[in-house]
Order: structure tokens, then sequence, then C-alpha cells
């Protein structure tokens, strides 16, 4: 398998993550973002809306971070990661969709403003940062992971916008269960770390 992806964008971090935790052997192939190579043809001939990651599986092309993990699972059966049992597929796609909705809109735009200079509201990306992790700080009180009793895709969904957050501006400082839960997923074997960037409260 071939990736595409960029060292700083979180989506790519997120599917690099969840093939390197479940032991997938794969190719990275970094595109040159600030050159315009996802706007190049041949790129968008893999990807019409010129983003990354894109997965190239021997010609079967999945774009979308969440696409990519949710392929990879079903087609190695990696169930212990993507769930088939009703109520935990339902509960890690669930937290797909916060990945996908208030993880997006709160520390991944606050992010996107100081590292590549978005136009996003940063005040209300902070804002809707805080709230999400309030959340999820509760959500881990009393679990070790987020959506079962093992690590799961809805952990890999989840923390590289959140590890990343006080590039953005977001203080993780007041959420302990929430570090916790980053320090466990930092354990895991095949963890790779996502790049960091010195800016923000990262400076």
């Amino acid at each position: 398998m071939k990736l595409y992806y960029h060292p700083l964008s979180g989506h790519s971090h997120r599917a690099h993550l969840f093939l390197s935790l479940a032991g997938v052997k794969h190719e990275l192939v970094e595109m040159d973002l600030a050159k315009g190579a996802h706007k190049e043809r041949d790129f968008l001939s893999l990807n019409p809306f010129g983003q990354v990651p894109v997965l190239d599986d021997k010609g079967v092309i999945v774009s979308d971070s969440l696409g990519i993990i949710v392929y990879v699972a079903r087609k190695l059966g990696l169930t212990d990661w993507v769930p088939t049992e009703p109520e935990a597929a339902a509960t890690v796609q669930r937290w797909f969709s916060v990945a996908a909705g208030e993880i997006y809109n709160g520390p991944c735009a606050a992010r996107l403003v100081t590292v590549f200079g978005r136009d996003f509201d940063a005040g209300r990306a902070i804002a809707g940062a805080h709230r999400i992790l309030k959340l999820i700080d509760g959500e881990l009180a009393d679990r070790t992971w987020i959506a079962t009793d093992r690590p799961t895709a809805a952990d890999v969904a989840l923390y590289s916008y959140i590890s990343s957050a006080p590039e953005g501006n977001v203080d993780l400082a007041p959420y302990g269960h929430v570090n916790a839960w980053l320090r466990r997923v930092e354990a895991l074997p095949g963890f790779v770390p996502f790049q960091k960037t010195a800016i923000g409260l990262a400076a």
C-alpha cells in the first residue's frame, strides 16, 4: 500500500498512525503542498478534491483519512480496530463523526489558523475545542480508551488533532484524563509521532 501524505497534516497523520499501529506495511509518498503538488493533474486523478491523505492499494484508490481506516480494516479483517459487533461498531462510528465534526471545527481549525494561515475564526475554534475536550475528558474519567475496553480506530481518529491542539493556542493542561489518554496512545506498539510545529502555545 502507498500513502500520499504531508507530515504536518493531521488527517495524514491519522491514516499513517492507523497503518502503523495495525502493523500494515505501507510506503509513504510525501506531497509538497507548498508547491501545490496536491493540485497537479496526476494527483487530482487520484483525488479530485486535491487533498491528502490518499491510499493507493495496487490501483484501488481511497481518499479521506477515516475512509482509509475503514477500507484497510475491512480488507484485512482488523475487527479489533474497527469492530463489526453492532454496539461497538456504532460507538466507533460515533467518535468518527466527532473527529469529522467537533474536532475538525475545534482543535483542527484552530491549528489551521496558526500553522497554515487559514481564514478561520480562531476564537470560535478555540472555544469549540475546549467544549469538545471537556466532554472527552469526562468520557475518559472512568475508562481507558474512548470507545471500548481496548484501543480502537476511534482513539486513532481523535489523537492527531488533540495532541497538536497547543499549536492552535488550545491549552490541554486542564484536561488530566485527556493527557493520560494521549500518553497511553503514545505507548502503543507501532506508534508514530505527529511532527511538531513550534507555534502557538507550543512555541
